[in-house]
């Protein structure tokens, strides 16, 4: 009896809400006149329930730091979805009479088997910790430092705890972990490169010879759910009004090489592959984030779907988003994106259907701006 009372209740369990992660920054505005920096103590991490994924719903919020500096990478669910990890790229000191950015050096461990983020922990890390990934294990995680010009290695087995700071020679600006956990690739934004990693275990090492030249201004970097490739988003001076490129990796040769590039539009900043592999989405600046007496200011920013055949991939579609979307994410059967409409304060919701994308007009209002955006991945 009792055993069958057991099987019992394990049918019944309710299955794990499947959730977004998002940081929302209240310390940097985008204007009419420019950007502007306000005080720190407004930023907070937002959970977003997406179990119906056509109907996204808050969750609870929880005030911590984090910066719309960087990449909307700067975060991560676990694979097992029970913890959350952000960095926080930068805090606001007082500047004469306003307010100046200053790099940071910390990185919140979060519970989140609440529907509300919980702090549990902070790790120290290099300066300006930025794009952040977990591997599949979620034992290990590693952390791109731009002022620190090196990869933190972060060990999530049983207490967060840093184990190492690798030097890369360059500002590190997002991360990627191969599905395998033997590799990682990382954007070198201001060398325009694309630097790779070697994991064994928790060492890991880095060799130079390896780096690749992407695009100009690589930014964010995806790699496809089976191994094979790494996308690299090559954001340009972001949103100026010229067209901008993904580079296309090899990702098991060795060493890994570029074998594409694809045009997909002005300044895409954010970028994701969906958990299937079939499809990619750039997320377009398109000069939102400029002053707007600057010639390339448009009020709306844009997605870009790309899809894949045989390993090549081509822009099919393109939506348009709104102003300065950072964030993009996807529900786990592939068939929904969201993306974070930072100065809109919203979250965009959009169906894949096929090789288009389709704007679904709903728009869940968030109580911030949202900076970065993740879901699970297992």
């Amino acid at each position: 009896m009792r055993r069958l009372i057991l099987m019992t209740l394990v049918l019944v369990a309710p299955a794990q809400a499947e959730q977004l992660l998002v940081g929302l920054d209240g310390k940097a505005f985008f204007e009419a006149a420019g950007v502007r920096f306000g005080p720190p103590g407004a930023d907070s991490v937002l959970l977003i329930d997406i179990t119906d994924p056509a109907h996204p719903a808050l969750g609870g919020t929880l005030t911590l730091n984090n910066s719309v500096l960087g990449p909307p990478t700067n975060l991560q669910i676990t694979p097992d979805g029970t913890r959350g990890l952000i960095a926080s790229s930068a805090l606001n000191a007082s500047k004469g009479e306003g307010w100046a950015m200053t790099p940071d050096d910390k990185l919140y461990v979060l519970d989140l088997t609440s529907g509300t983020p919980r702090l549990t922990g902070t790790v120290t890390t290099g300066r300006m910790p930025s794009g952040l990934s977990i591997n599949r294990a979620g034992t290990l995680a590693l952390v791109a430092n731009r002022a620190g010009k090196s990869i933190s290695v972060v060990a999530l087995d049983g207490t967060p705890r840093p184990l190492a700071e690798i030097p890369v020679d360059d500002e590190a600006a997002a991360i990627v972990i191969a599905p395998d956990g033997t590799r990682a690739f990382f954007a070198k934004n201001l060398a325009h490169k694309v630097g790779v990693l070697q994991i064994d275990g928790t060492a890991v090492t880095y060799d130079k010879k390896w780096d690749m030249p992407v695009g100009y201004g690589v930014y964010n970097i995806d790699v496809t759910p089976d191994g094979t490739q790494v996308i690299a988003s090559n954001t340009g001076v972001g949103g100026d009004g010229n067209v901008d490129t993904v580079s296309v990796i090899d990702a098991r040769a060795t060493p890994p090489r570029v074998i594409d590039h694809v045009t997909v539009g002005d300044g895409p900043e954010g970028f994701a592959i969906t958990p299937d592999g079939q499809h990619a989405i750039a997320v377009l600046l398109r000069g939102t984030s400029a002053a707007h007496t600057a010639w390339s200011y448009t009020k709306t920013g844009a997605v870009t779907l790309l899809t894949q055949s045989g390993g090549q991939w081509r822009v099919t579609d393109q939506a348009e988003a709104g102003n300065l979307p950072e964030g993009v994410a996807f529900s786990a059967d592939s068939h929904w994106a969201y993306i974070g409409n930072y100065t809109d304060k919203n979250l965009q919701v959009f169906r894949i259907d096929g090789d288009k994308i389709i704007d679904t007009g709903t728009k869940l209002t968030l109580p911030g701006q949202p900076a970065s955006l993740r879901g699970m991945r297992r």
